[in-house]
């Protein structure tokens, strides 16, 4: 039987498909949810992390250690569910305040925390 190039080439791009397919079944569940990462912006002390007994709800607590006004808002990576952000705070200078989000329960929770400018 004789194949021509064309069959070969889908042949083999079915062969690829399958395998990556294959592979990323593999990757493990806890691979999917990484420990909350922290990005605070110039100007900001912030402590973020999950809500103590709801860990779909994140937040930012931040204070503005600079000498102008400065806004900022929590960023949720919520897995599976949409990504979410929080409330925009503004904070004078020496000022403290929190913004928090929710991420969807058809997800897997919260993946990451990050502090938008």
């Amino acid at each position: 039987m004789k194949l021509s190039t064309g069959s070969v080439s889908r042949a083999v791009s079915r062969g690829v498909v399958v395998v990556g397919a294959a592979t990323a079944l593999a990757v493990p569940a806890t691979a999917a949810t990484a420990v909350p990462a922290v990005a605070t912006p110039p100007g900001l002390s912030c402590d973020t992390g999950k809500h103590e007994i709801d860990d779909y709800t994140g937040f930012a607590l931040c204070r503005n250690d600079g000498s102008t006004t400065q806004t900022f808002w929590v960023h949720l990576v919520c897995g599976w569910s949409p990504d979410v952000d929080g409330e925009h705070v503004t904070l004078n200078p020496g000022q403290s305040g929190q913004s928090t989000a929710h991420c969807a329960g058809i997800g897997t929770g919260i993946g990451e925390i990050t502090v938008q400018p």
